[in-house]
């Protein structure tokens, strides 16, 4: 089997999400990445670091703005001339649309939402939740190339140490493939770390009271050097930014700590914390739901409970 990793970049760095799918590749086999945008030959290089034995560059002015079509352009040219039979993304929105392009531009399979990614019995079987990620469904493709989507947070990028032989692609866009142009990128207006980055989280549900009382969840994140979430009733009451939403229907972080204030552990919620390391939950009505799978369980007043563990974290960590 070979495998191509689309290596997603943002501001100069990797993109986690498909560091993590570009060690998993590197532990089922050998695995190449391509690099592409503008500017990038330094970052390539880095490949290498997470299990890439050849890190593919196409560095070219016209794909500095992030659009799908001209990627999708150097992915069919790197699949077709090269021979690769699995072409694997981290989710985002653009992984999303450069997939979906590709797939059709091969006449290829696509799997989506994937977990895990198995070899069984010589074959590829994608691991894909399902009924609210109750269950797991094995998934396949019964063509080659293969393509696969997998989300958010399934793999940790683990650094292998190695190094990668970089090599230039000849970038040839499509006509159509630059009709789009960007006018405008928008940025999501946030502040501290990534929720789907940081190894911590702590996360304020409508237990809170009030948008006000998010105070409270920001101290303790900051006193525990992690990331601020929310669930989707606090971002849809406009509470909290949608780019803070953990659930079925936001974000999937698989973080070592995961402290859960106010939040009663519906089901959308849970699908997108569940592969946390610890999760700590603070609720004042114990038969809340989250106390079933939480690891660690204080029924009481938040409004109580949390300066006073803030305070608690401050005097440990100084």
């Amino acid at each position: 089997m070979s495998f191509l990793v689309f290596l997603e970049h943002h501001e100069g760095d990797f993109v986690k999400n498909s560091l993590g799918v570009l060690a998993k590749a590197a532990d089922l086999g050998e695995a190449d990445a391509v690099v592409i945008g503008s500017g990038v030959h330094e970052l390539a290089a880095k490949g290498g670091d997470f299990g890439a034995r050849k890190v593919w560059v196409a560095d070219d002015a016209g794909l500095e703005a992030p659009l799908p079509q001209p990627r999708v352009d150097v992915l069919e040219r790197l699949v077709r001339d090269h021979g690769y039979d699995t072409v694997l993304f981290g989710q985002s929105v653009l992984a999303a649309d450069v997939a979906a392009g590709l797939a059709a531009r091969l006449d290829a399979g696509l799997n989506w939402d994937l977990t895990d990614l198995l070899e069984q019995d010589g074959t590829l079987v994608g691991k894909r939740p399902a009924l609210q990620d109750s269950v797991l469904v094995d998934v396949g493709w019964k063509s080659e190339p293969r393509v696969a989507l997998f989300r958010s947070g399934a793999f940790d990028p683990t650094q292998a140490g190695g190094e990668a032989e970089v090599e230039d692609v000849e970038v040839e866009l499509q006509d159509f493939s630059t009709k789009a142009t960007m006018v405008e990128q928008a940025h999501a207006e946030s502040e501290g770390p990534s929720i789907e980055d940081d190894d911590v989280i702590v996360a304020g549900g409508r237990g809170l009271g009030g948008p006000e009382h998010f105070k409270l969840v920001e101290e303790l994140a900051q006193a525990l050097g992690g990331a601020v979430a929310a669930t989707r009733a606090v971002v849809d009451a406009g509470w909290y930014p949608y780019a803070a939403q953990v659930g079925q229907t936001g974000k999937t972080v698989s973080p070592k700590l995961y402290v859960a204030v106010g939040i009663s552990g519906a089901i959308q919620h849970k699908v997108g914390m569940q592969s946390s390391g610890t999760v700590v939950a603070i609720n004042k009505d114990g038969n809340a739901p989250i106390f079933e799978f939480a690891d660690l369980g204080v029924v009481g007043d938040l409004h109580e409970i949390l300066p006073k563990l803030t305070e608690l974290v401050k005097q440990r960590r100084s």
